[in-house]
């Protein structure tokens, strides 16, 4: 399966000195780095090591591009396998000792092909090379060297079959045909296809077990999809499932589940503040090791003595730093650790667990020094109905909440909108930090890792409550004087560039500047463009968004686009031109209804770009885009007030 590769606190104190007998206040001002130095490409990423712990592979740049390499460990030289200049590699991973796989799209249209290539560069062969088809990763199956599973949507561009695929030959064989409503596959410890997560009349879910692969599938368990229980993977036996669910619950638990009765057979761990959604276990003991959750922080419960300690081990050495586990070889004694923090790109190392031995690989970001920049705390108010929103604040270095008085303000809301902010390195938020700006993120209602009521409270409060907890965050960050009211701006993507739009067109007094990046601007035509793969969630969409008809007035009155007269902050507008997701339409309807207005808007289309920059000279355009134009219109940041 897909690794996660984790990407993303120090408070700097005002400096005090003393002259003849005086205290003099002063403040020794961050240096200021350039653009290029925040969204340039990483030296190295990605880090994996093959499964018999002799090689690692990485991302690193080759004509501004991430491509392929694979290094002997122990040796200095590595080698290129692949030679990509029009894109980035999405992501690899190891087939086998001797073959990398990995995936990558065209312009950013999100449909990602499959390839296949030796590790001495030989044999290079797309495996899913289909035409306006995507490839998702259901099993790398790591015990089996020839085979992954792959899901495919090239029969029904609307449904996903699972494929067992031959990794050297590309010959695919369907395990199984998608009715049409099945939205997820997994696999046993053997890697048997036996689970499967379907969409029932639209808006029910289901669970579909069958004791081998000869076997039909049969519903075991149909819940309204407010409930979930999301399947991490079966016991080491295969015949029950661990998961994370939240059925006659608030919070998510992880529980183990069996497939037979459609019951809960034991609560494993829970949290009575968080959803708990990850866990974690050692393939070779056969064990459970840890589950995962995040507060403010990304945190863990232990199950396994032996992962404790070594954990335990490992702070030792890195001291007060965060740090996660991103690849292990099949004996399970070599690790690469990946540690990081709010004002690092983070460094990767291997670490000989036996010998308790942690080498570093790189730093992947050297050119910033976390002394100049900015930490991210976390901080959390009242909603105007009575909800507690958390965020996190990260002021420009000197500041603390204690003497940060009437500065410019980035009001920064997340993309999902069923998604969360977590603590960690943002490149867009040091930025802005770097160049004087307070960024403000939030969690408003409809953030993930909450809860059930929580998420819930979302639902069809696109520009309403869910604007209201940004809107009422801000006035927090101005009420407690942080915040120089005239000098306010926001900025999102994705439904943060929705979040955008909404702040300047319901809220046309709040912010002096804003910029929508890939963001939703009329809900009709979002839910209209959406990918074909998403249809069979439509009528979930319409509970939680809105049904275009049944509730065709609450939509429009939610469409920034529709009340574009109210509008009169200056705005600037990016989009991809392949943007799968947010149809370009989205922009250019906005963009011309503020010009027949009169409105100052700022558009820029990138061609070979989807839901997000991903090409390196594109990210530049855009930062010094917005950098300019945030300076425009906030003027000159404030010089750090005394304490």
């Amino acid at each position: 399966m897909k690794r996660n590769i984790l990407w993303y606190s120090l408070l700097i104190f005002v400096v005090m000195t003393t002259a003849n007998g005086c205290k003099k206040k002063e403040v020794t001002p961050a240096k200021q780095y350039a653009v290029e130095d925040f969204f340039r490409n990483p030296e190295k990423s990605g880090f994996e090591l093959s499964p018999d712990g002799k090689f690692f592979a990485y991302m690193a740049p080759y004509m501004h591009r991430m491509n392929i390499f694979v290094q002997e460990i122990g040796k200095d030289s590595a080698t290129r396998l692949t030679s990509d200049t029009a894109r980035d590699i999405a992501g690899f991973f190891w087939g086998n000792n001797s073959r990398i796989l990995y995936l990558k799209d065209t312009g950013g249209d999100e449909n990602f092909k499959l390839f296949g290539v030796n590790v001495d560069g030989t044999n290079l062969k797309g495996l899913t090379d289909f035409d306006k088809v995507r490839t998702e990763i259901i099993d790398d199956l790591p015990e089996i060297d020839e085979f992954v599973i792959v899901g495919l949507n090239k029969r029904n561009p609307q449904v996903f079959d699972p494929y067992r695929l031959d990794i050297n030959t590309g010959e695919l064989t369907m395990l199984a045909e998608n009715p049409g409503n099945i939205q997820s596959w997994m696999t046993d410890h053997e890697g048997k296809l036996r689970l499967a997560t379907a969409i029932v009349d639209g808006v029910n879910s289901a669970l579909l077990y069958r004791e081998n692969e000869t076997d039909e599938f049969k519903t075991v368990l149909t819940t309204n999809f407010k409930e979930s229980l999301s399947p991490q993977f079966f016991t080491f036996d295969n015949k029950n499932i661990y998961a994370s669910s939240n059925l006659s619950r608030d919070k998510s638990a992880i529980v183990e589940f069996d497939p037979r009765t459609g019951k809960e057979v034991k609560v494993l761990y829970e949290n009575k503040d968080y959803d708990v959604d990850g866990l974690y276990f050692s393939k070779a003991r056969k064990v459970l090791t840890a589950a995962r959750y995040t507060s403010w922080k990304r945190e863990r419960y232990f199950f396994d003595k032996d992962f404790e300690s070594m954990v335990d081990n490992l702070k030792k050495q890195l001291g007060d730093i965060d740090f996660g586990f991103v690849s292990n070889n099949k004996a399970e004694d070599k690790y690469i650790v990946y540690s990081f923090s709010d004002k690092s790109l983070g460094t990767y190392y291997i670490y000989d667990k036996p010998n308790n031995k942690l080498d570093k690989i790189i730093d992947v970001g050297p050119w910033l020094d976390e002394k100049e920049l900015a930490s991210q705390v976390p901080v959390e108010y009242k909603s105007r109905d009575g909800l507690t929103i958390n965020g996190y604040l990260t002021l420009p270095k000197g500041y603390t909440i204690d003497n940060a008085k009437d500065l410019p303000v980035i009001v920064n809301p997340h993309g999902g909108p069923w998604y969360r902010d977590s603590w960690g390195f943002n490149p867009e938020v040091q930025f802005l930090a770097n160049r004087g700006y307070a960024v403000f993120q939030m969690n408003f209602r409809g953030s993930t890792g909450y809860g059930r009521k929580f998420w819930e409270a979302s639902f069809k409060e696109w520009g309403k409550k869910m604007q209201d907890d940004i809107t009422d965050g801000v006035n927090w960050l101005v009420e407690k004087g942080i915040a120089d009211k005239s000098r306010i701006a926001i900025y999102g993507g994705s439904y943060g560039g929705y979040a955008t739009l909404a702040g300047v067109t319901f809220t046309p007094d709040l912010y002096a500047a804003a910029v929508d990046y890939v963001g939703v601007s009329n809900l009709f035509t979002f839910m209209s463009t959406i990918p074909p793969y998403w249809k069979p969630m439509l009528d979930m969409m319409y509970e939680m968004v809105g049904d275009p008809v049944k509730d065709s007035v609450l939509m429009k009155e939610a469409s920034p686009v529709f009340h574009v007269d109210k509008i009169k902050t200056p705005l600037f507008v990016a989009q991809g031109a392949n943007d799968p997701r947010v149809n370009k339409a989205e922009s250019d309807q906005m963009v011309e209804a503020l010009k027949k207005r009169g409105v100052d808007v700022q558009y820029m289309v990138k061609d070979n770009e989807g839901h997000g920059f991903s090409n390196e000279e594109n990210r530049y355009d855009f930062y010094r885009a917005m950098e300019k134009f945030l300076g425009e219109h906030l003027a000159k940041p404030a010089e750090p007030a005394a304490k």
